[in-house]
């Protein structure tokens, strides 16, 4: 459960905030983006109190300053007819949830996101590694034409290089690739 959450009550205010209160430490309210800023780096989560049409708009808004678990205080009388919240929308709360829950929906949330984060992080690894790869097939090309050798022999051609000079085999790859093109560009 977050230590302490910023609620944004875009148009009203919550009326009984008791179970959010029973699970969050520190509930910081606002009104605005402005009144958001100074706050968002001290929270662990936010919750959105806003109107369905403009919660892509917050989400948008909070995801600029900071990266957070998100999740919507929804009414009853709000909630969407089909499943598009938006994009990074960890939990739904509804102030009709007892404390138990309410605290359990919390956990919920900051789970999701920390797995949606570890998701994220380990998409940009693998495409690191596809770029890599994607170099060292196009410097061993080079290799093979420039040197007269077959692309195991160019392979330990690149690795040794890249222990030698204490770099990434990728590095060293995109850097035989570049000066191939400059000189036959």
């Amino acid at each position: 459960m977050p230590k302490s959450a910023l609620l944004v009550e875009d148009n009203s205010r919550i009326a009984s905030l008791h179970s959010l209160q029973q699970n969050c430490g520190t509930l910081h309210r606002c009104k605005t983006a402005d009144d958001a800023l100074p706050l968002i780096s001290i929270v662990e989560a936010v919750i959105l109190f806003t109107p369905l049409e403009r919660l892509s708009e917050w989400q948008s808004t909070i995801a600029g300053m900071r990266r957070l678990p998100t999740l919507w205080f929804c009414t009853e009388a709000r909630a969407p007819k089909e499943i598009d919240w938006g994009y990074g929308l960890d939990g739904v709360l509804f102030a009709s949830m007892t404390t138990v829950e309410m605290q359990f929906a919390l956990k919920w949330g900051l789970r999701s996101f920390h797995q949606r984060k570890r998701w994220a992080e380990e998409r940009e690894q693998l495409l690191q590694r596809l770029e890599e790869r994607k170099w060292i097939d196009q410097a061993k090309a080079v290799l093979c034409e420039i040197k007269g050798i077959n692309e195991a022999e160019a392979y330990d051609f690149l690795r040794k290089q890249a222990m030698n000079e204490r770099k990434r085999i990728g590095d060293i790859a995109a850097s035989i690739v570049k000066v191939y093109q400059l000189i036959h560009g």
